[in-house]
């Protein structure tokens, strides 16, 4: 195989049928063994030959090219697992809604893939949310017959009403959803520009400023949240789903059970905390779930951020504090006190070390050892 030659498949869709885009950079060799497949031709627009799309023709493409040149499949098959956690998904609700007059309802097919992916809940509303939007946008156009120029309109649109980056680039995974899992043609649109990532510091408080918000809640209930989302640097969702049997106190640790990833993992029990939770079992008696609402159901998200809230307003904090600025605030304070990143990086469950790293720009002594030059 000589390893300088290469082809890169894509999926097309032109006139409505499925095509295998072909992409290689000028070789005679290479447009020889295209003019031997099965009716090929060349488009113009994307710069590429195709021909039809079915597993016959991908075979022979397969045996043609096998040993000649290096066939790159990365832009055309599928390698993303479908979603394990054990979570109920429910969209039901989506298809109970009644039609409404002049507006298209998310596509059968599309909340079925979202089902059989068992994607989180969350999830499939944002998607849906964002792809109603996007098809409602475009209600006179049939949905194989949109090209990379309408989406660019549509995203244009969004962007000009002051949509953040991360709403523009929840749009676009909801579109790119629809035409390249649920019409399995992955990396369709490959042309599509993704806004720049937002690179904002996290907000954090200082040690006193927790210890005041966990003396300013209500009830002892509150309190044992608070100190759960600081002293384990939980995120909102993981604090909802502990159960009583995730608190380890013989290890002093708190397990937590498919998190962000679908990940499960352990971090740190705080001892103030688990004296205070010892006080809160006898007391509320939970029986599944460690902080439950009404009939033994889940709390609810809301009412974290409210206790939280409440809570930082009573101490007087000037930050907005929320669950999250909490969880900052763990990962900053153990920085401080000289905690290795990595382990950082384990207690907070990041995949990469580098979202870890973000916490150097706000450790107070990165900035300690610089000698200011106004002083």
């Amino acid at each position: 195989m000589n390893s300088m030659k290469s082809i890169t498949l894509y999926h097309l869709m032109i006139n409505n049928q499925k095509m295998i885009g072909i992409k290689f950079s000028p070789d005679k060799l290479i447009q020889n063994l295209v003019k031997g497949l099965p009716n090929p031709k060349w488009s113009k627009r994307y710069n590429m030959a195709y021909i039809p799309n079915t597993k016959a023709n991908l075979g022979v493409i397969f045996n043609t090219f096998k040993g000649v040149v290096w066939i790159n499949y990365n832009r055309f098959l599928i390698n993303k697992p479908v979603n394990r956690k054990n979570e109920t998904v429910d969209v039901a609700w989506f298809r109970k809604r009644k039609p409404i007059t002049d507006y298209r309802l998310c596509p059968e097919e599309y909340l079925l893939k979202l089902e059989l992916k068992r994607y989180a809940n969350s999830t499939i509303k944002t998607y849906v949310t964002f792809f109603e939007m996007f098809i409602n946008f475009h209600k006179d156009k049939e949905l194989n017959s949109i090209d990379e120029g309408d989406i660019r309109v549509f995203l244009q649109s969004l962007i000009q009403k002051n949509s953040s980056n991360s709403y523009v680039n929840q749009a676009i995974n909801a579109i790119k959803f629809y035409y390249e899992v649920v019409l399995g043609m992955p990396n369709r649109f490959y042309e599509i520009e993704r806004p720049r990532k937002e690179s904002k510091l996290p907000k954090v408080i200082s040690k006193e400023e927790v210890v005041d918000i966990i003396e300013n809640t209500n009830n002892l209930k509150h309190r044992c949240i608070v100190q759960l989302l600081y002293g384990s640097g939980l995120r909102r969702s993981e604090l909802l789903n502990l159960k009583i049997k995730d608190i380890d106190s013989k290890r002093m640790l708190v397990r937590v059970e498919g998190s962000k990833g679908n990940k499960d993992r352990l971090t740190l029990l705080s001892k103030t905390a688990l004296k205070d939770l010892r006080k809160y079992y006898m007391k509320y008696g939970p029986t599944l779930f460690l902080f439950e609402g009404k009939k033994g159901m889940k709390y609810s998200a809301a009412s974290v951020l409210k206790i939280v809230k409440a809570a930082a307003e009573r101490a007087r904090i000037r930050t907005q504090v929320t669950p999250h600025v909490l969880r900052h605030s763990f990962a900053t304070h153990l920085l401080e006190a000289g905690t290795d990143l990595r382990q950082i990086q384990v207690l907070l469950g990041h995949g990469s070390s580098k979202t870890t790293e973000i916490y150097t720009h706000v450790a107070v002594n990165t900035f300690e050892t610089i000698n200011n030059p106004l002083d």
